[in-house]
């Protein structure tokens, strides 16, 4: 495995970015502002919060199997009923973990299309470690042009939209709440910049740690006076990296969409890349395959870049 990128995808890149800035200019889908698109999807997310805290709570969490043999709790059906019941009012598709997965000849003509995890992260639920969240993205063009990803247990929020911004509120705030309030009260994202360059801050899973994870921190320390190795559960590794507590979160196994397109649209929007490993172009949605192939988020993308 290479330490960065394809060369040639990152060549190509240029023409993505010329794509993502196109998408990003959409302000009226369906009719609908991009503010209040987000004002649904903010809502949604904290409504599916409350009904995992409700499940989260008690006694009993119906802990099953899927036939992947991946969790599914009672929490993961309530919360996904919850973000139905608002993101219906919108009249664009869904994808859900939690809903029916449509075959790709019928979802391959939606666009725009909301993609949900109700929660994401069911095994740090199951383990009550508080490191599970809601994601909620808008994919127009196959690319994220808004994210939600909302942790409940703290009721904090990471929020972004194209045109608006990346955001971030560290504290619990009402579903009553009009966006426009909560942008102003939001804190922009990075929250800080990455400066030392003697120190690589990686984050990874917590729950999936793979031999190819642990190669790249290895080789990471050949190139870094320091490394320091962080791990978080669900999407809160790629938030991670966008708010600038991180430098690069490299995922080496399998994702699937819905565990990375709100996380991708907070990344994007805070100037951080969001690289399918192999090629060095952004990751699309809605592809055929919702199986995500291995990708890397990162601030700066010279920090692992190859030496000539």
């Amino acid at each position: 495995m290479s330490d960065i990128p394809g060369q040639k995808g990152v060549r190509q890149n240029k023409c993505s970015e010329n794509h993502l800035a196109a998408s990003h200019l959409a302000t009226h889908l369906h009719g609908q502002s991009i503010k209040d698109l987000l004002q649904s999807a903010v809502k949604a997310s904290l409504l599916a919060g409350e009904a995992i805290l409700r499940v989260y709570d008690s006694e009993d969490i119906g802990l099953e199997s899927k036939i992947d043999s991946s969790p599914l709790t009672k929490a993961d059906l309530s919360a996904h009923q919850k973000i139905m019941d608002i993101l219906s009012a919108t009249s664009i598709p869904v994808l859900s973990e939690e809903g029916d997965l449509f075959d790709y000849e019928q979802r391959r003509y939606w666009d725009p299309l909301w993609i949900i995890d109700p929660l994401d992260g069911t095994k740090e639920f199951v383990k009550r470690n508080g490191e599970f969240t809601v994601n909620i993205a808008l994919i127009h063009q196959s690319r994220p042009i808004l994210g939600v990803v909302f942790i409940p247990v703290t009721g904090k929020i990471y929020m972004a939209a194209s045109g608006l911004g990346s955001f971030y509120l560290d504290r619990p705030i009402d579903q009553m709440s009009p966006i426009s309030k909560l942008l102003e009260q939001a804190q922009v994202l990075p929250l800080q910049d990455r400066v030392n360059q003697d120190t690589l801050t990686v984050v990874g899973s917590r729950s999936h740690p793979s031999p190819d994870l642990e190669s790249f921190v290895q080789r990471m320390r050949q190139r870094f006076r320091q490394v320091d190795f962080i791990s978080a559960g669900s999407s809160l590794k790629i938030c991670r990296v966008a708010e600038g507590s991180a430098d690069v979160y490299p995922r080496f196994g399998p994702t699937m969409e819905w565990d990375t397109a709100a996380g991708q649209a907070i990344a994007e929007h805070a100037n951080t890349s969001f690289m399918v490993w192999e090629t060095g172009l952004p990751l699309t949605y809605n592809r055929s395959d919702l199986k995500n192939p291995w990708f890397v988020v990162i601030k700066d993308k010279t920090l692992i870049a190859t030496k000539e």
